[in-house]
């Protein structure tokens, strides 16, 4: 019994050296927006030679050529030339992150964030917290700015104050909002992009086939148990003993008991949280809810989602407002501005950071090499033939893949769909569309973890920075990859055995096609 033993051993400690040899090799690279500087210029000579090339390829939708566009042409020229300001503008993270930090900035200086996670650590059981973390971040799919903004930072200051080492609990809840990202125990707005997108298709070959937003609902419940166990069974085996013990220097929050002041200012913020989530869901409850939308009524295509970053802010900035009037940290204006400045004024490194990722992302897009690595590559796929389950494991592969290059998960099912859909029907053993979107679901959340072409990428890198400036990229990715590994492993798992189960998808999203 001794020798399986030492067995798991040498493939622990392998396992723990390589990851090792990741964050070396990583954080010997450049500063983050250095690297974003030069992958741009790389996309700008690849364009170049991708031209020269005559590289095109066919877009499944309309069958119209897609061909390089030369950023070095005289019309690429004049683009960078008037876009590099409007790439760094409308770069969707930028307004999201500064927006919502006037929220999060006055409840983190009013002493209302400290407060709260006294409060839970002095409460919640330590076993549970990473629990905890981990399904907040699923639950967060459905706004996933609040996520990555709000909850990932929050997980690694809890960690943090619990004595853990802060970068376990930036892991925990990166996996939970990223990972999870196909995952969640309720619809989201994301649903019913993919089911529009999937409709389309379909009627390729089934023109009054309609795919409806919950089609993967049943499927998508079990993901969320997946991701839950597997993700707080990483952080706690596997990422937390390879980081050890924290030895920087960030102060962490003091475990003391609330005092009088304290108690009663969380329990008038956490009335006053109750009172707006109720004023909120008056407006979109309700039929004649002001905040649906007025000519369809509907909830998910909505004023509501459109601005539901604005509805984050609010739900910070007023709590914390109260809070800090009753605690006394918040006597008159100059308080209440003092402390949003001061959280604006770290943001610094990461708007700098922006600049050059969007140019990076923005020059990748019009070059159009994305899009025709993902034509190819799901081209490829095709034409190798695979049939059964087998075929399903494999374009979660192709989707996982085509994640690292293409961020928008509905720009990618736009390109993947019209290609797949309709070749999963026509199998002697047609595939329901809905299985098609639900593999594609998870193969585009398995990498979100590991690619710096993930929006947020740049924002989890300021993160983590905040506790120990000599982390990278190469620190994120080599402590993310042991989630995407054993997700890919028991995500792939969980499709495989559904569809030799044959259990519907969701509501109308039987396996095969009757």
């Amino acid at each position: 019994m001794s020798v399986p033993g030492k067995h798991r051993g040498f493939f622990s400690r392998a396992f723990s050296r390589s990851l090792d040899y990741i964050e070396i090799i990583g954080n010997k690279l450049p500063h983050p927006a250095t690297i974003f500087a030069l992958l741009a210029l790389f996309v700008v000579l690849l364009s170049v030679l991708t031209y020269w090339m005559g590289t095109s390829a066919v877009h499944p939708v309309d069958d119209s050529i897609v061909t390089v566009n030369n950023l070095l042409s005289a019309d690429g020229i004049r683009w960078m030339y008037t876009n590099i300001l409007g790439n760094f503008l409308r770069f969707p993270p930028l307004g999201y992150v500064l927006v919502v930090m006037v929220g999060i900035g006055l409840a983190e200086g009013t002493g209302l964030f400290a407060v709260m996670i006294r409060s839970l650590v002095l409460s919640a059981p330590p076993k549970l917290i990473t629990y905890a973390i981990v399904l907040a971040g699923i639950i967060s799919g459905l706004a996933v700015e609040a996520g990555y903004v709000i909850l990932i930072p929050l997980g690694a200051m809890l960690f943090h104050a619990l004595g853990r080492h802060p970068m376990a609990g930036l892991a925990a809840a990166f996996c939970g909002v990223s990972g999870g990202f196909g995952a969640n125990f309720l619809i989201g707005s994301v649903d019913p992009i993919l089911a529009g997108i999937s409709t389309s298709a379909a009627q390729l070959i089934i023109p009054d086939m309609v795919i409806n937003p919950a089609v993967n609902y049943y499927f998508m419940i079990a993901s969320s148990f997946v991701v839950l166990f597997v993700g707080t069974w990483v952080t706690d085996r596997i990422v937390e003993p390879r980081l050890g013990k924290y030895e920087g220097s960030t102060e962490k929050f003091a475990i003391q008991q609330l005092t009088p002041e304290e108690t009663r200012g969380l329990r008038w913020a956490g009335i006053v949280s109750l009172a707006f989530v109720a004023l909120m869901s008056l407006t979109v409850i309700p039929e004649n809810g002001l905040l649906r939308d007025p000519e369809t009524g509907s909830v998910l295509h909505s004023p509501f989602f459109d601005g539901i970053i604005i509805g984050i802010l609010l739900f910070f900035f007023i709590p914390a407002l109260v809070y800090g009037i009753i605690v006394g940290t918040i006597k008159n204006d100059k308080d209440l501005m003092k402390h949003i400045i001061r959280s604006m004024s770290g943001m610094g490194g990461y708007i700098v950071l922006v600049f050059f990722a969007a140019q990076f992302v923005y020059f990748f897009n019009y070059s159009n090499l994305g899009l025709i690595i993902a034509i190819k590559g799901a081209s490829g796929l095709r034409d190798i033939g695979f049939t059964g389950p087998m075929l399903i494991v494999s374009f979660v592969f192709l989707s996982a893949f085509i994640n690292l290059f293409m961020g928008s998960a509905s720009a990618k099912w736009a390109i993947i769909a019209p290609v797949f859909i309709p070749m999963l029907m026509l199998l002697d053993n047609p595939y329901h569309p809905g299985i098609t979107q639900a593999a594609f679901r998870i193969g585009d959340s398995l990498t979100n973890l590991i690619t710096p072409m993930m929006s947020y990428f740049a924002l989890i890198v300021t993160f983590a920075q905040k506790y120990d400036e000599r982390y990278g990229i190469g620190t994120i990715i080599s402590t993310m990859l042991p989630y995407t590994i054993f997700l890919t492993i028991f995500w792939t798992l969980l499709m495989v055995l559904w569809v030799y189960l044959g259990i519907p998808l969701g509501p109308d999203g039987p396996i095969y096609i009757q």
